[in-house]
């Protein structure tokens, strides 16, 4: 990766930020220290400086101008070295002290105090300190100490201070183009990816790395997506090569049937009787796309919008009395158990149309002389949900297949002869997905048991019992 690269990422400028507000509060924090340390010490000097000249002007006061020069010469020569001290003549002679003459470099601030700089010993030294005047300006006292220890001090905590500062930035500036460098590498993974991906390999995934961090998160994340996606698109493909071999057929009649009856030179009853054949094709073909168009509706939730509270037993009553007489017709005995109404909350033309397509599917596939239970179970001795359920005495369904059997156009070889789309099951599976409920496929030992369970049901009012 180029350094320029590098220096445009938003991870090494969320880095050099960081390093920013970290040397922001290093000197705020040296700098608090600096001022505390250095200031304790001017304030230490400044104490003993006005401590000695207190005393010395009590001394001026008791013993005048001949007494306070033996006091300012005992001092000096009893002088540790610090303490610096000079009384001087109206002529600029020194009377005492431990200097030689006064200061000609003296800088006086504004509190009154005077800085200078002093020779002594071969060696040059800083000093702070307080004049005096005595006897009307004639004669000047001065106190000093001597603070060059103090003004190493503050030099070397400004040095360390710049140092800490310029280390903190080095060390920050090298620490987030690693880190920028990591991160980004790992971004590029997932951009590497995602490019092959567009390209049309869909089976490509973003490596993890194993560390459980947030960009492996996020790489499991993506993965999961990646594979609802690939698996979107793999029925994607399987659903237009269904409708492909699916629709091909009955398509073809439709056309031989409208041709026959074209050339044919029959009488109109047998024109009339194909049109009905090819009307009743076309209404197959409807069908087929009316419930595909369904399906795409429930799994994208058009109809979230118009839920509502939804009586199962009233829907299964409905179903019942409309399949009875198909049931009759085959010799199939069709029952309905719903003791009580339940209630649950969704869109009552989805509702119906699952359990519809629930008893078609159990009449179509269950001989003559079986019999198919539809049955309304409130959940309470399950601790569940409320279920719609479908049993039947037919061949049910393999355990293995029991999954692949809600794709759409999925029929099992032995029901291929049998008429309808296979479209029924991959409906159901939809509306329950779009309900929040769960499609069940069992063994009814003989048959198939179907059980659709939704989420707990509503409280029934009193009345409505």
């Amino acid at each position: 990766m180029r350094l320029l690269d590098l220096f445009r990422t938003a991870t090494f400028r969320l880095a050099l930020a960081y390093v920013l507000l970290f040397a922001a509060s290093v000197i705020f924090l040296l700098g608090f220290i600096y001022w505390r340390t250095a200031g304790f010490m001017t304030r230490q000097v400044d104490e003993t400086i006005a401590a000695e000249v207190q005393g010395l002007s009590e001394q001026y006061r008791r013993r005048g101008l001949l007494g306070l020069r033996q006091v300012v010469i005992e001092r000096a020569a009893a002088s540790s070295g610090s303490s610096l001290i000079l009384l001087t003549a109206p002529d600029g002679r020194s009377l005492g002290g431990n200097l030689a003459r006064w200061p000609a470099n003296a800088i006086v601030d504004e509190g009154g105090w005077i800085g200078f700089t002093f020779t002594r010993g071969g060696e040059q030294g800083l000093a702070r300190g307080r004049a005096i005047p005595l006897q009307g300006g004639l004669y000047r006292l001065l106190v000093a100490r001597d603070i060059s220890d103090l003004a190493l001090i503050e030099g070397t905590l400004r040095n360390t201070l710049l140092y800490a500062l310029g280390l903190t930035a080095l060390f920050g500036v090298i620490g987030g183009g690693l880190i920028a460098r990591t991160v980004l590498g790992r971004l590029n993974q997932i951009n590497q990816t995602s490019e092959e991906i567009m390209q049309g390999d869909l089976s490509r995934r973003i490596p993890i790395m194993g560390s459980g961090d947030e960009l492996d998160e996020l790489a499991k994340n993506l993965n999961a997506m990646l594979g609802q996606i690939e698996g979107l698109m793999t029925g994607m493909r399987e659903v237009a090569d269904n409708i492909a071999h699916d629709l091909r057929t009955p398509l073809n009649r439709l056309r031989n049937r409208l041709e026959g009856a074209m050339l044919a030179r029959d009488t109109p009853d047998d024109t009339k009787l194909a049109l009905e054949n090819a009307i009743e094709e076309a209404d197959g073909l409807i069908a087929t796309f009316n419930s595909l168009l369904l399906i795409a509706e429930a799994e994208s939730g058009a109809h979230r919008n118009t839920m509502e509270e939804v009586d199962l037993r009233s829907i299964a009553r409905d179903v019942v009395d409309l399949y009875e007489p198909v049931a009759e017709e085959r010799g199939i005995a069709l029952t309905l158990s719903a003791p009580e109404a339940v209630r649950v909350r969704g869109n009552p033309s989805l509702v119906a149309r699952a359990a519809a397509n629930l008893v078609d599917n159990a009449l179509k596939y269950t001989p003559t002389g079986g019999k198919v239970g539809v049955q309304i179970d409130p959940g309470y001795l399950r601790n569940d949900g409320p279920s719609i359920i479908v049993r039947d005495s037919g061949p049910g369904i393999p355990a293995p297949d029991r999954a692949r059997v809600l794709d759409r156009f999925v029929r099992l070889e032995r029901s291929r002869n049998t008429p309808g789309s296979g479209l029924g099951l991959s409906l159901v599976a939809a509306v329950a997905r779009m309900h929040g409920a769960a499609l069940e496929l069992a063994d009814n030992q003989p048959g198939l048991a179907a059980r659709l369970v939704f989420p707990k049901a509503l409280p029934i009012p009193q009345a409505a019992q």
